[in-house]
């Protein structure tokens, strides 16, 4: 088989089933709304600005990078609730 596989016609989705673990957390992250990621992260880069202005720098750095990981969690939030292994079930 190749690289790339286009034997299959468009509406075939491979079919894949998720874990129990991977269902429980999909099935708990889907009851959080979407945005509140979003501000949790807004939360983080603000409490980080005012350690910042304190001059409390190494706190600053630690909470600053929480904004990333939060956000990323925000966008699998987001994914499951599309097209999460719940669609197959």
């Amino acid at each position: 088989m190749g690289m790339l596989d286009t034997t299959r016609s468009a509406g075939e989705a491979e079919h894949h089933e998720e874990g129990p673990v991977a269902r429980a957390i999909e099935g708990q992250t889907a009851k959080l709304p979407s945005d509140a990621f979003l501000w949790a992260a807004f939360g983080a880069m603000g409490v980080a600005a005012f350690f910042q202005m304190r001059r409390q720098n190494h706190i600053s750095l630690f909470v600053g990078q929480w904004a990333a990981p939060l956000l990323i969690m925000g966008l699998y939030n987001k994914l499951v609730k599309v097209g999460g292994s719940d669609r197959f079930s």
